[in-house]
């Protein structure tokens, strides 16, 4: 793990609920309003990726290192869900793609679809 997701892994341990999430997965709870956020369990390994970790930057940045609970991701849950289906299929470009890039795709996308 790089130093940001260490720094904010240890933050937020300090009050884990009892369920935790699978071995090999890290709980996060992702949104821009802290009263909606959703939690996911990711694979662990995800949190290595560029994009992953440039979200995690932003949301430091945002919401700070200290807070109790799971990692804290503030950021539009449809674009996350997104970014985990590419993570997920082993999409090629996602291990190519910036974080402005991937919501660029992302909105283009949901546009077309309307």
């Amino acid at each position: 793990m790089t130093g940001l997701v260490k720094k904010m892994f240890w933050c937020g341990r300090k009050s884990f609920p009892s369920e935790m999430a699978e071995e090999g997965h890290v709980r996060v709870y992702v949104g821009k309003d802290a009263d909606e956020a959703v939690k996911f369990d990711v694979e662990a390994n995800y949190l290595n990726h560029p994009m992953f970790e440039k979200l995690l930057q932003l949301s430091g940045e945002e919401l700070g290192y200290s807070y109790e609970g799971a990692l804290r991701i503030a950021c539009d849950i449809d674009l996350f869900l997104y970014l985990l289906h590419l993570l997920k299929t082993s999409n090629p470009s996602a291990h190519y793609m910036q974080l402005p890039d991937l919501m660029s795709k992302f909105h283009n996308a949901n546009s077309s679809h309307h």
